[in-house]
């Protein structure tokens, strides 16, 4: 529970903790200790009560010292007056009133009955004292200073008398003062561990995370993006390390990215280089036997002439292929999209691919299930592109030995046209099928196939396919055959309101 807190709650409980808390303790510690002291007090002093007033005002206690014998000292007064000349009665008060650091003082009239005043004792036995109740409680300061409680009683023969107890208030003082030491000591014991608790506990909720985030950004500010912040809590603390958790992973996968596009970069640049290498070595090699008259009759000097416009038109259109996905890469490209009666065009691209495949020795068959009113929103050239580089793959991977088949379905799903565009070629690797569309990729690793290309004509039909808002894939068996497979979403137009 205490890790769901938010930061501010945090604040406010440790600023509870800072002030408030150590108050009510030190409240409490100094009731308990003022109970337990007063406990004690009461029995080595005789005290009559155990009141707070002692606590904060410790002379007060003196007025309470002896309080039991002060009660049988009034008993006796009223009773039996008389009994206050008894000198070993006296002798015998006395001598408990030592065990409280106190003496006893009897006067009858101007006259000492008895004292238990030490012997050159600075204590004035001359003071008036203007009684107004049964007992008097009066701090002297003298040299020595004390403390005398009196009440005043007639003997049976009327005369006035008193009777004074003096305490020596510096053998007391002691005893008030080490109450007062506990009180303080116990005040900055609470103090330091409540201060100790808080820190921990800010140390918990908040420095150490904080000094968490501040090792993973050294390590990132290193390279080294593979330290992960986990967040201790949900409170802003924790909202800080998801974010920078989320930054350091989003940042972690743009470098991967960086670092794979640059070694696709430097991939492709390796296969272009190849790719382009391979025609331009022919197209050499031709040219010198022309130069060199190798072709000494105009049937050869045709067919070097054919070969070198075959390759040259090769190598321009891997240029344009390059350039294509350049541009598509970067998003660069500009669409003309338009609504397409669906039926229409594919049977237009269909009579066009026909002439082409025919003229290969490729047999080829168009099937159209589509609705004729089906309309889709696409770019018409690039949708014919997708198609070339389709069929062209076909082609180029056909089955050695096998007529090469050819086959285009256009069928209606229910939010969606679909198209199919299969042949009977050498197949794909059911483990490569995932890695087709990949930039660069080809089935032919050592790129050592006749048949060229550059491996973008699959990578250019997705991104195309991607921009126009449908899906492609393929679907593959080795040694039988591809179907290469893509769908466009319908276009639908309805009462003030126009659905894509």
């Amino acid at each position: 529970m205490i890790e769901q807190m938010k930061l501010s709650t945090r604040i406010k409980i440790s600023y509870l903790l800072v002030f408030v808390v150590p108050i009510l303790l030190i409240l409490a510690m100094v009731g308990t200790i003022a109970r337990l002291s007063m406990n004690s007090l009461q029995k080595k002093f005789d005290l009559d009560q155990s009141s707070y007033d002692m606590i904060l005002n410790p002379m007060s206690m003196m007025g309470h010292i002896a309080a039991s014998t002060i009660d049988e000292l009034q008993t006796a007064a009223k009773n039996d007056p008389d009994k206050l000349t008894d000198t070993e009665y006296l002798k015998n008060v006395n001598d408990r009133l030592g065990d409280y650091y106190s003496c006893l003082l009897v006067m009858k009239g101007n006259k000492q009955i008895y004292s238990g005043l030490p012997e050159g004792s600075s204590y004035n036995t001359d003071i008036e004292y203007n009684t107004q109740a049964d007992t008097e409680s009066i701090y002297v300061v003298n040299e020595l200073p004390y403390h005398i409680q009196q009440f005043d009683f007639k003997y049976s023969d009327g005369t006035v008398g008193k009777v004074l107890i003096y305490t020596d208030v510096e053998q007391i003082l002691p005893q008030t003062k080490d109450l007062v030491v506990r009180i303080i000591v116990g005040a900055v014991f609470i103090l330091f561990i409540v201060s100790i608790l808080t820190m921990l506990w800010l140390y918990r909720g908040i420095i150490r995370p904080i000094r968490k985030l501040k090792d993973a950004a050294e390590n990132i500010s290193e390279g080294n993006l593979n330290v992960s912040v986990t967040a201790e809590s949900d409170d802003e603390i924790g909202e800080l390390c998801n974010a920078f958790e989320a930054m350091r992973i989003k940042l972690k996968n743009q470098i991967e990215q960086n670092i794979q596009y640059e070694k696709d970069s430097k991939e492709l640049i390796s296969n272009i280089s190849h790719d382009l290498k391979t025609p331009m070595t022919s197209i050499k090699g031709y040219i010198e036997g022309l130069k060199d008259g190798v072709a000494d009759t105009p049937e050869k000097r045709d067919k070097y002439i054919r070969t070198i416009y075959n390759k040259v038109n090769d190598m321009d259109n891997l240029i344009e292929e390059l350039f294509l996905y350049a541009k598509l890469d970067s998003h660069s490209v500009s669409y003309s999209f338009v609504k397409l009666n669906i039926s229409d065009y594919f049977q237009d691209c269909a009579d066009e691919i026909s002439l082409d495949l025919e003229s290969q020795g490729v047999e080829f068959g168009y099937f159209n299930y589509l609705d004729k009113s089906t309309v889709v929103i696409a770019d018409p050239e690039q949708l014919k592109r997708v198609i070339n580089n389709i069929v062209g793959n076909a082609i180029k991977y056909a089955y050695p030995g096998r007529p090469l088949r050819i086959s285009i379905r256009v069928m209606e799903e229910a939010e969606f046209v679909k198209v199919e565009i299969e042949d009977n070629g050498r197949g794909i690797a059911r483990k490569e099928v995932p890695l087709i569309f990949d930039r660069l990729y080809r089935t032919d690793a050592s790129r050592n196939s006749t048949k060229g290309g550059s491996g973008l004509g699959l990578s250019i039909a997705k991104k195309i396919i991607e921009e126009h808002g449908g899906k492609i894939w393929a679907q593959s068996t080795e040694g039988v055959g591809t179907t290469m497979c893509f769908a466009l979403r319908k276009y639908k137009e309805q009462k003030g309101a126009v659905e894509v």
